[in-house]
């Protein structure tokens, strides 16, 4: 019964947007008011009516329940002081003893205790002697950019 009664007011809804706006949003319309009435057919109005009631008691009980704001406020004054223990401890504040003072100093050199640091790396060619050599193979009108990109890749071991 009742998803005969939605249906019903959903179809002169659609009626109304089918003459303001048109067929297709029209036949939209009706195909939306027609879903409570397969569902009431269906035997699931009953089964969907006690499930809404059901989602709305819990939530008016957990709008109303003072413990529940009380849950909300704790666990917002938590997210809070996790959020400023993790940036005092970014920067160095409020640690204490020589322990933690060489772990700051670790950290800003880039390594922390017991990690080794950056593999040693490859001596570089000298810039000049492959100026000289890109300047030799590139032709009288070569592009700079290029050349530039080059000597970077070189620079960093990248032939």
């Amino acid at each position: 019964m009742l998803g005969a009664a939605i249906t019903i007011v959903g179809l002169l809804i659609s009626w109304l947007v089918w003459r303001r706006r048109g067929a297709a949003a029209g036949l939209r319309g009706v195909a939306w008011s027609l879903v409570p009435l397969a569902a009431g057919l269906l035997g699931l109005m009953a089964t969907l009516w006690r499930a809404v009631a059901d989602i709305a008691g819990i939530l008016a009980g957990l709008l109303f329940n003072p413990m529940v704001w009380a849950g909300v406020v704790v666990a917002g004054i938590a997210a809070v002081l996790f959020v400023a223990s993790g940036f005092m401890r970014a920067r160095g504040m409020g640690v204490r003893g020589a322990k933690a003072a060489g772990r700051s100093e670790a950290a800003g050199a880039g390594q922390a205790e017991g990690i080794a640091g950056p593999a040693p790396t490859a001596p570089q060619p000298k810039a000049g002697s492959g100026q000289k050599a890109r300047k030799k193979a590139e032709p009288a009108g070569g592009d700079d950019d290029l050349g530039d990109i080059e000597d970077l890749l070189r620079k960093h071991g990248i032939e």
